[in-house]
């Protein structure tokens, strides 16, 4: 297939630049696949919505402020720099702006407390720095980082956990798995009380996830690997619901690709952890899932494919055409869809 089958036109206005609050009340686009009827919600619904049995799926990784600006011993001159993998307990992938002028065996100041070196140079402005720093990473982190919100987002945020879930527990991404944005307290509360299981997934969200596809067929593009973890509490979680025949609802492409990197051709998962570089577009027959919570994608994103994957790409196109006409709010503060 070929990346130009999954563009669709956007008006820039649709682009969230803001969240909604509460974050429940965010609207849901539901997709019945097997009545092929979309209806029009809002996310506080899901509990309505949600049958009892059904497992959701969530993705518990928290969101590092990995956005941050180091000083070039000698010169003075600013570099910014995103962090996106971490390699080693002191060294990171990142991805830093202007590239040229960061060569290898640069030294840069980040804060008193932290200061790097580059160990290694990539082709397209990726650097590595081995950072030395005197207390502990993250809390130097939160001290002088910013949320890494997307390009498409021109503001700051100005509450740092408006850009984490409310479930989010272990630090590692470079981005939100923005699906799981819309859930409260209130809403999980309500969705337990239903007899609507929960099982945690991690994977920690790499810029490679919002990288443009940059070949023409979708076989030459080369997705770049993440973090997973799935425990074996959850492995058995989603075995039973498998074998009990109840709903495996992913919320987000992170869980997705956590799901079908650990599933097994007889149809269940195994626990495991390393790093997946799964790319999911049609005709890719899912193994695990059988509904999804997510945002709305980019045109000819690899998010928009998995999507296709799913529902079938002119459905998807044509339920994307229709949030349009609906004017729904797009990509990572906006609206979410429910695809069952």
């Amino acid at each position: 297939m070929n990346k130009h089958d999954f563009y669709y036109e956007l008006p820039q206005e649709l682009i969230a630049q803001t969240p909604i609050e509460p974050r429940d009340m965010s609207r849901l686009l539901v997709y019945d696949g097997k009545t092929d009827a979309i209806s029009h919600r809002r996310f506080c619904d899901l509990a309505d919505i949600l049958h009892k049995g059904d497992l959701l799926v969530i993705n518990n990784t928290r969101v590092l402020p990995a956005r941050i600006t180091g000083v070039k011993d000698g010169t003075g001159a600013k570099i910014s720099f995103l962090l996106n993998k971490r390699v080693a307990a002191d060294t990171w992938e990142t991805v830093c702006r202007p590239a040229k002028r960061v060569k290898l065996g640069t030294t840069l100041v980040f804060s008193p407390k932290m200061r790097g070196e580059i160990v290694a140079v990539g082709d397209e402005g990726e650097r590595t720095v081995k950072f030395d720093y005197d207390g502990v990473f993250e809390n130097i982190l939160y001290e002088i980082g910013e949320m890494p919100l997307p390009h498409y987002i021109h503001g700051t945020l100005e509450d740092k956990e408006r850009y984490q879930t409310v479930y989010s527990k272990q630090l590692g991404s470079a981005a939100a798995p923005t699906a799981g944005l819309h859930f409260t307290d209130g809403l999980l509360k309500k969705l337990e009380d239903k007899g609507v299981e929960i099982a945690e997934v991690l994977l920690h969200v790499g810029l490679g996830t919002f990288l443009p596809v940059k070949t023409d067929e979708l076989e030459a593009h080369k997705m770049h690997s993440e973090y997973y973890c799935l425990t074996d509490e959850t492995a058995e979680k989603i075995n039973a619901a498998k074998r009990e025949g109840r709903r495996v609802i992913a919320v987000g492409t992170t869980s997705v690709r956590v799901l079908e990197s650990c599933a097994t051709d007889t149809g269940m998962v195994c626990a495991g952890s390393g790093y997946t570089s799964i790319f999911i577009y049609p005709p890719y027959k899912f193994k695990i899932i059988d509904a999804l919570i997510t945002n709305f994608h980019l045109p000819e994103s690899t998010l928009i494919m998995l999507v296709s994957a799913l529902v079938g790409r002119e459905k998807a196109l044509e339920i994307y055409k229709t949030a349009v006409d609906e004017k729904y709010r797009f990509f990572s503060f906006g609206d979410a869809c429910f695809f069952q």
